[in-house]
């Protein structure tokens, strides 16, 4: 009994080493400076540094919500892009959209800002979009990137620095124009803000150098991988819908799918008592399946 001991602690101390490995965690090389909007933003000062390194450390390491951003990006991306550009606003206010949230349309926070822009209700009427319980355009993908540059077109107007903008976008341009002045500082890097607020443009930068090269940060995405973008038909509507369960179904659609595209009608049916023109996207029902939207995809290459 006692040999059959001995030889049982042998073998755990033999291969203990094996059970109890761990990869090595590294820390992360911290650029000297890095470009936003075509600015470049040093990062010799030590808060920059630190700040800078903080989110870098978060976002690379947070390996699941980044993989799952970089199969989104390749969906929204091309949606977003060429709105930034109708309306003059630099292309990295794309990471903003990123940063407020992970690319989800459905995304909705606790103080009732919504969808891949995460607006406010009060934001998104002034800017143009319609909030209530059957319509919500905030997760209008194209209508609420639009209702965001608008905003952000307002702020550049305002601070004619983007790095201003972007932090203004959280914090409010009130709260940013205030500080400003009470603390005598015209660079939105230079002001005691809330911890939010201070981290938020350093999340944008780390997150685009994360997208723009995932390969020096160890992440690794094939074609295959990526979630590819569904074509889809606008339908325009100026009339009321009694159930949209049945409206879908016309259209060989699950009322499940029909939302899916459709994340902006919020109820189960439209009542529409203005008459108001909408277009509701129906999808290409060749695309819904991932040998379709691949052979799409190989044919546009070609």
């Amino acid at each position: 009994m006692r040999l059959k001991s001995v030889f049982t602690l042998f073998i755990f101390l033999s291969f203990s080493r094996f059970i109890f490995a761990f990869d090595t965690v590294t820390s992360l090389p911290i650029p000297d400076k890095v470009e936003f909007c075509g600015q470049n933003i040093l990062l010799n000062r030590y808060d920059m540094r630190e700040r800078y390194d903080r989110e870098q450390t978060v976002i690379v390491y947070q390996h699941a919500t980044s993989l799952l951003i970089m199969k989104r990006a390749h969906r929204f991306f091309p949606v977003i892009e060429p709105i930034l550009k109708k309306y003059g606003i630099p292309d990295d206010f794309k990471y903003l959209a990123v940063i407020e949230s992970s690319l989800d349309p459905r995304a909705q926070s606790p103080a009732s800002a919504a969808g891949l822009w995460q607006l406010m209700p009060k934001t998104a009427e002034q800017f143009g979009l319609e909030v209530n319980e059957e319509v919500d355009e905030r997760y209008h993908i194209e209508k609420s990137t639009e209702a965001a540059c608008k905003y952000l077109k307002n702020a550049y107007n305002k601070y004619q620095n983007w790095s201003n903008v972007a932090v203004s976008y959280n914090a409010g341009m009130g709260r940013i124009s205030g500080e400003i002045e009470k603390q005598n500082m015209e660079d939105a890097f230079d002001l005691y803000l809330n911890t939010e607020s201070s981290r938020y443009m350093f999340r944008i930068m780390a997150m685009k150098q994360l997208l723009e090269n995932p390969l020096r940060y160890g992440y690794k995405t094939g074609p295959e991988d990526n979630y590819q973008t569904i074509k889809t038909e606008k339908v325009t509507i100026n009339d009321s819908i009694a159930d949209l369960r049945i409206w879908a179904a016309n259209y060989g659609l699950s009322y499940a799918q029909l939302k899916d595209f459709n994340i902006w009608l919020r109820d189960r049916k439209l009542s529409n008592r203005l008459k108001k023109e909408y277009e509701i996207q129906i999808p290409d029902k060749g695309d819904l399946y991932f040998e379709g939207s691949k052979s799409r995809q190989k044919k546009t290459e070609k």
